[in-house]
């Protein structure tokens, strides 16, 4: 039976480049035999089932945006994307909560949670593209994690096609739940390795009165890791905490829109957020923590400004990456009495490998982006970049940390997942793999 047999005929469309590559930007080009985008949560299931009954590999796609190439059909197959599944099945405001399918954006989501005077707070980046369905499939993070928590914490409940091509719902429009084993937070952060989100239930929040960023500039990373330190152990809970270090500042600082001050070579992001009163007192604590060994302390209070400062804030990488044409950015996450340790050692690995190096990231949680640099011409300064990012991952296991603390493992970061994990971790790994997808079909070569 051929797969038009099974969905219609216009949800299969020609296996265009756009579904094919993601952000990653490292030059894996996947193949598809189609690609099929289904309008239900039935037309999933069927396609599961046609190509269980095939052993045809199925990739899915949400908006693309992935950094770690998990959504690249590397093994071709059928990609199946969730664009046309993109119905806000329901919406309780006063109950806070919203029922939407897997293909919203992550934009949509928050403006219609705002519109309400509500608030979804994850903000994983490239919001008018990304999907929900992928963010929870890469348990995705962001600048305001620290206070609010990666997505997977804003997820109650999620409808799911496992193979064969079954649907099945865990959890709901509920707070609490622990009947039988955590199979939702088993789906979250699964990379479509599991079975294939289709719909969520997520939990909302009312939308913070006031939010007021604290940002300070020091002369070196000692002091400004300094800085983080002194603010997390202040005892009050900021809504984030950021750093760019000083290759970053020096690449981005020309856009800054408020000045970088001189003598700046480290800058710590900080933002208090609540009630006005509230928000208020905790701006007036991160200055007190900030402003030991600073350079200058600058508090934007203007909504414009706090828009323009985080604005300026996600475009830092795009800033980084016009220096030399190609960056490999990665996610590592580290305890965070070791930050100071990752900003030193990312410098000593470029300077070993012979490639520019940097780091930035979200301070808070100890997830860092360091950075490599190199010329997309230069086939040697490339692959030095890529074994850079190898001995940072190593880096990461020996400070106790993870490979990965948002982006996921995906295609780039294969074969690290038994290094951290352990031979037992590892098989039982598996072993949770095969009683989902006994064929393996489903995203294969991922999350390995």
């Amino acid at each position: 039976m051929s797969l038009d047999r099974v969905v219609p005929h216009e949800a299969i469309v020609e296996p265009q480049a756009r579904y094919l590559a993601d952000l990653m930007g490292r030059g894996v080009q996947g193949t598809a035999d189609a690609v099929v985008l289904p309008s239900t949560v039935e037309e999933v299931a069927a396609v599961v089932r046609w190509c269980y009954e095939h052993d045809v590999a199925l990739t899915a796609r949400g908006g693309g945006t992935g950094l770690a190439g998990g959504a690249i059909p590397v093994q071709g197959g059928i990609v199946i994307g969730f664009e046309r599944l993109n119905g806000v099945r329901q919406f309780d405001p006063l109950l806070w909560r919203m029922h939407v399918e897997a293909g919203v954006t992550t934009a949509d989501v928050q403006r219609l949670a705002r519109e309400s005077g509500l608030r979804f707070p994850p903000d994983p980046g490239a919001a008018e593209l990304s999907q929900i369905g992928g963010n929870i499939a890469c348990n995705a993070g962001g600048p305001h994690a620290f206070k609010y928590g990666v997505t997977g914490h804003w997820v109650t409940g999620l409808e799911a096609v496992i193979p064969p091509g079954e649907i099945v719902r865990v959890g709901g429009p509920l707070r609490k739940d622990v009947a039988g084993y955590d199979l939702k937070s088993l789906l979250v952060g699964s990379e479509g390795t599991l079975g294939l989100v289709t719909a969520a239930w997520l939990r909302l929040v009312p939308a913070p009165e006031l939010e007021l960023p604290v940002v300070g500039f020091y002369r070196d990373a000692e002091a400004g890791v300094s800085a983080i330190e002194r603010v997390l152990a202040s005892g009050v809970v900021p809504a984030a905490v950021e750093y760019l270090d000083g290759v970053t500042l020096r690449f981005s600082g020309d856009a800054y829109p408020f000045g970088v001050p001189a003598g700046a070579a480290f800058m710590v992001i900080t933002e208090a957020d609540g009630a006005a009163a509230e928000a208020q007192r905790v701006a007036g604590e991160l200055r007190e923590a900030l402003a030991d060994e600073a350079v200058a302390v600058h508090a934007p209070a203007e909504p414009s400004e706090v828009t323009e400062l985080w604005r300026w804030r996600a475009g830092a990488a795009f800033a980084i990456l016009a220096q030399r044409g190609g960056a490999y950015s990665e996610d590592i996450a580290v305890p965070l009495d070791r930050l100071r340790d990752v900003a030193r050692e990312t410098l000593a690995i470029g300077e070993r490998h012979g490639v520019p190096a940097l780091s930035f990231g979200h301070a808070g949680d100890g997830n860092i982006h360091s950075t490599f640099l190199f010329s997309p011409d230069d086939l040697d300064e490339e692959q030095r970049a890529d074994e850079a990012c190898h001995e940072l991952f190593e880096l990461a296991l020996r400070l106790g940390g993870t490979v990965t603390g948002e982006h996921g493992i995906g295609w780039l970061k294969r074969g690290q997942l038994e290094h951290q994990l352990g031979p037992v971790g590892y098989d039982l790994h598996l072993r949770i793999k095969q009683a989902f997808d006994p064929k393996g079909l489903l995203n294969p070569g991922k999350k390995r």
